[in-house]
């Protein structure tokens, strides 16, 4: 609930911000097919960079490896899935409708120069205790969703360890140093610490911001959003080979993967050209 408070927060700031330096200007150079060919970029540039922009909107809507989770601490009745798709509906409405204002009123007050983040100092810089709160709220909302979107993952990790020793006391015993229902396991508490020591440090050695996006955004779309949740539903509703519906569905596959598959390389060719000017630890949006 804090996550998504924070999430509606600053997206709120830099969607004001923007329509005030619309109304205000100066605003930048804006043209309808965005960046001209000749002028800022080149034609393959102009490639590269709209499949890196498809994969940041691939990575904004990649929380399906997460839906399973929420729907198992849903109550019922009513049935989860109903829950599940009005929530959906709502969600997805809602986040959609600020990623236009975000897109629409961001390149109308930035035009061809927008930056990849508007609130991180290279796109706002005044009212400062402004910007200050709206990264104050990005900072926890990602403490948030990193935590969220991380669950699966330990919950992975840890059941196999489990499995390949079940007799080790450092991996399955639970302490309990308080009273009450708080334990502590060993293992958890030494494996989750050095996941986030070393994504941290990832994170902030790549500083690659929308390329590492696109990238992230393009190797989960196809297969955790589109392919999976596809054979499930062909599977559960036992759909017979080669019907109507079921050639429509593997088209869409087929078209989301060659989709995945061209992101993919734009990343990959993003991150590499700006390997070229690489210095660790400083953000290149």
């Amino acid at each position: 609930m804090l996550a998504a408070v924070m999430s509606f927060s600053y997206s709120t700031i830099g969607v004001g911000l923007s329509l005030a330096q619309t109304i205000k200007g100066p605003t930048g150079k804006t043209t309808i097919g965005g960046t001209q060919i000749g002028v800022d970029v080149t034609s393959a540039q102009k490639i590269w960079l709209t499949l890196q922009a498809l994969g940041n909107i691939a990575f904004a809507y990649s929380y399906s490896m997460v839906l399973i989770e929420i729907q198992d601490t849903v109550k019922a009745p009513p049935a989860e899935n109903k829950t599940m798709r009005k929530a959906n509906l709502m969600g997805v409405s809602t986040t959609t409708a600020f990623y236009m204002l975000c897109g629409c009123l961001g390149y109308s007050a930035f035009g061809n120069d927008a930056p990849g983040n508007m609130l991180t100092g290279f796109g706002f810089y005044e009212p400062f205790w402004l910007i200050d709160f709206a990264n104050v709220c990005i900072v926890v909302h990602l403490v948030g969703a990193y935590q969220v979107y991380c669950q699966p993952i330990y919950a992975a990790v840890e059941s196999w360890a489990a499995g390949r020793w079940p007799n080790s006391e450092f991996v399955v015993r639970q302490y309990h140093p308080f009273s009450g229902t708080f334990s502590l396991n060993m293992f958890r508490l030494v494996w989750r610490t050095a996941f986030v020591i070393v994504s941290t440090v990832l994170a902030i050695s790549l500083p690659f911001f929308n390329d590492i996006l696109g990238l992230l955004g393009a190797l989960g779309f196809w297969p955790l959003t589109v392919y999976f949740p596809v054979e499930m539903y062909i599977s559960q509703s036992k759909m017979k080979k080669y019907s109507r519906k079921w050639v429509a569905l593997q088209t869409l596959s087929f078209a989301c993967f060659a989709v995945t598959v061209a992101v993919t390389v734009a990343s990959i060719q993003g991150i590499t050209q700006s390997l070229k000017n690489y210095v660790p630890f400083k953000t290149k949006l």
